[in-house]
């Protein structure tokens, strides 16, 4: 894995020195994390930046968080998806947060949808709201991209996204 980071061929090779950097910091972000959440995953984001993945789950809400390993865990999360059980049918998402084209939400999208199918729930969903109207180009390209169905209102500038396993 490490020699593919190195030669991808769709953009330009991460230096050997800044991953075994990154790895480093990734061990001391995975201590300090793991003291307060429950870590899920390590992954990397579309430009080869480790990522440490983690959850909080208190029964009626869950937290995906994300920390990126180029800086240092300062006890907050990097992005994140909040979401509440709805019932024992789904879980809908009420923000997501964090900065754009990163990569971060499709990492945290995919342990979220991972979530759910673990625990047996078979939808997952949310509202666009007016307050998201300035980039709900965005948001549904990003929806749709992870399987979710799109049902945008233009005049009343609002919407619902669904996503079932099933889709």
């Amino acid at each position: 894995m490490y020699n593919s980071v190195l030669t991808r061929s769709d953009h330009a090779p991460k230096d050997a020195e800044e991953l075994e950097f990154q790895l480093f910091r990734m061990q001391d972000n995975l201590k300090e994390i793991a003291k307060r959440w429950q870590v899920v995953g390590i992954d990397q984001t579309k430009e080869d930046n480790w990522v440490v993945v983690y959850a909080q789950n208190d029964g009626d809400s869950c937290k995906v968080m994300l920390n990126d390993c180029e800086s240092a865990y300062r006890g907050t999360w990097d992005f994140s998806i909040h979401a509440t059980y709805k019932d024992d049918k789904a879980i809908h998402i009420g923000d997501i947060k964090g900065p754009a084209n990163k990569g971060y939400g499709s990492i945290c999208m995919n342990y979220l949808k991972e979530f759910a199918k673990d625990q047996n729930i078979p939808y997952i969903t949310g509202d666009i709201a007016k307050r998201d109207w300035d980039h709900v180009d965005r948001l549904v390209h990003f929806y749709e991209k992870h399987d979710f169905k799109v049902r945008i209102n233009y005049d009343k500038q609002a919407g619902k996204i669904e996503w079932n396993e099933m889709y």
